[in-house]
This record gives structure tokens, C-alpha cells and sequence, in this order.
């Protein structure tokens, strides 16, 4: 498999330890900018329970000493390393690889 790096916005289009929503290849991804890791996730901005469009005005937490975003519809948690639920495995949100390049941010696509 090769990886596919594709710009997406700029680190001052983040927002510190808060969610910001771009727009990439026809789909919603949610971005959540930890500036004291220099760490960037991304998963799909669409609640599976709901369909909402609504993950990137999630609250950031840590459960079991992972990062997770919370919903802000039925509050379910959502790990930001792969996008599965603690509460509901069957339910998951795409993620992927993100990260700083300079100043660019950068999401990864396998192909």
C-alpha cells in the first residue's frame, strides 16, 4: 500500500485542544490540534449514531489514559488513534494519520 499525503489546511486554521471541520475528497473530517504533543488526529466529522455532522464540536477528555472526543449529541466517546467507541464497539468514525509538515497539515489516505 502507498500513503498519500495531502495537504488539508494550516496549523493556524487549528484550534488548541478543540475540533475545527475540513472538507477533503467529497467528506467532513473533524481535526483536533494538541499543540504541547504537536500532534494532529482526524476522523470523520459524522456521528454514526446520529448522522449529524457534529464530532468536531466534540470535548476533547482522556478515558483509560486514551484521548477520545466526546459527541455532543448522545455523548458517546470516540478514541482518536483509530476512531472506535468505548462505549459502543459496533460503532466506529473513520481516522487517519494526520500530521504537522512545517506549517501545513497534512492527512494520510492508503491507496
Amino acid at each position: 500500500m502507498s500513503q498519500d499525503w495531502q495537504a488539508l489546511c494550516l496549523r493556524r486554521d487549528l484550534v488548541a485542544h478543540s475540533g475545527v471541520v475540513a472538507w477533503l475528497d467529497g467528506q467532513q473530517i473533524a481535526l483536533f490540534y494538541l499543540p504541547e504533543d504537536e500532534a494532529v488526529y482526524a476522523v470523520g466529522n459524522r456521528d454514526p449514531r446520529s448522522g449529524a455532522n457534529v464530532i468536531g464540536r466534540g470535548i476533547l477528555g482522556r478515558m483509560a489514559g486514551e484521548l477520545v472526543v466526546a459527541s455532543p449529541l448522545y455523548k458517546q466517546h470516540f478514541r482518536l488513534r483509530d476512531g472506535s467507541c468505548v462505549e459502543q464497539p459496533a460503532e466506529h468514525l473513520p481516522a487517519w494519520p494526520a500530521r504537522l509538515n512545517g506549517e501545513t497539515v497534512e492527512v494520510c489516505f492508503t491507496a
